[in-house]
């Protein structure tokens, strides 16, 4: 049955509405949907069936044509979406035009134009620094209180929720070997993190202001950016991340609004240190997220990091990764980095849950310090809605096969 009569407090009712894209049985034909609680409907076919000006934007086979509208059109997409499903006169209408998750097959929502993944959860690097630096002073480096740090990855290894990756293989090299080995890596971890997805570009030369992230930035969703530790230890002195990255970064296939989060914005963690004219977000509205992530291995829960403990938020990454001038463009995605906690539960890494494998975690069906072949990491999220009800944020998640 259509889900029009769906329990208010469902994370993905009327008041949520990701974006994603999908096919139906026997047809290659992508179309742009709308969730509603199980079930997806049709955005294209419904803007047309309700006259919309809108539905040129919808009737595409990637969301895009809609990132590339801006606020204006995004808001007014989602205002009539909502009337549209909560109107009971137009129910026998729309009806048809909506059909269950577990009848279709979801695909990748956008176009990958770019992908930068960033370093900005305070209680990560302080793990990381404490593993890899345990005789530092401290266990930050020098520039981490004053730019978001981070790389570019590849884009075009983005891909959807449940997509099975292929354990990577690359050169490793212990601190004891007298010379480096190649083969797949036997530390496969992963990175929960949360991906940004630009709208809007910007123009080459102008850096994009903190208060204009919100114009350029249609959209975020669940993202495991997968690394191969051991791979990523022997080559990242001097330039950073390349293989250990490169093979595999999942994408959840639903993209919800920043409108439909507006109760989950929170002010970011107290500063310590004063910031560059660039990034001081003293006097802009709250521009950290209350999402509260899940992390299961095997459908056993092992972390639940929340994000409002980011240190630095989107809008200053945004802000950083424009400042040279560098230009972000329709499409480009970019992540938070790894999102931890404070508490040994909170972590988002196996680095970190396990402490480089010193501590293995206990699952019902063995112990884990790495990924081995055959598990599945699925991360889950929900974040405060309006009047007290929860946004679902769509799942990402993959299984691991042998290299």
């Amino acid at each position: 049955m259509p889900p029009f009569g769906l329990p208010e407090d469902d994370p993905f009712g009327p008041h949520n509405l990701p974006y994603g894209v999908f096919s139906r049985p026997g047809s290659e034909r992508r179309t742009i949907g709308v969730r509603l609680g199980e079930h997806v409907l049709d955005a294209g076919a419904a803007a047309r069936a309700c006259g919309s000006p809108h539905a040129a934007l919808l009737t595409r086979p990637t969301l895009n044509p809609l990132l590339a509208a801006g606020r204006g059109a995004w808001s007014e997409v989602r205002n009539s979406l909502t009337e549209w499903l909560t109107d009971p006169s137009r129910h026998d209408s729309l009806a048809p035009l909506l059909h269950p998750l577990s009848s279709v097959t979801l695909h990748l929502p956008f176009d990958v134009a770019d992908y930068v993944d960033f370093y900005s959860s305070e209680h990560h690097a302080r793990n990381a620094g404490a593993i890899f630096r345990p005789n530092a002073g401290d266990a930050l480096l020098p520039n981490w209180k004053h730019l978001p740090v981070g790389y570019h990855g590849r884009a075009g290894t983005v891909v959807v929720s449940g997509t099975d990756v292929v354990r990577p293989s690359g050169q490793r090299k212990a601190p004891a070997d007298a010379a480096p080995v190649f083969g797949p890596s036997a530390r496969l971890d992963i990175e929960a993190e949360v991906g940004f997805v630009v709208g809007v570009p910007s123009r080459h030369g102008r850096p994009v202001p903190l208060a204009e992230f919100r114009e350029h930035v249609f959209g975020l969703c669940l993202l495991n950016d997968w690394s191969a530790r051991d791979i990523q230890a022997w080559e990242y002195v001097p330039l950073g991340p390349f293989l250990a990255k490169s093979f595999a970064t999942s994408l959840s296939a639903w993209i919800t609004p920043l409108e439909a989060l507006e109760a989950a914005r929170v002010p970011p963690p107290e500063r310590t240190h004063p910031l560059l004219p660039y990034l001081d977000d003293t006097s802009t509205e709250p521009a950290g997220y209350d999402l509260r992530i899940s992390v299961a291995v095997n459908g056993h829960i092992v972390s639940e990091p929340p994000f409002s403990t980011m240190y630095w938020t989107a809008a200053q990454q945004l802000a950083h990764l424009t400042v040279n001038g560098a230009s972000v463009r329709t499409g480009d995605l970019y992540g938070s980095g790894t999102v931890s906690g404070p508490a040994a539960h909170q972590r988002g890494s196996l680095l970190e849950l396990t402490w480089n494998g010193r501590h293995p975690l206990e699952l019902p069906g063995g112990k884990r310090t790495y990924l081995e072949d055959g598990d599945v990491v699925t991360l889950s999220a929900w974040a405060p809605g309006p009047d007290g009800l929860r946004v679902g944020l769509g799942e990402v998640s993959g299984r691991v096969l042998a290299g």
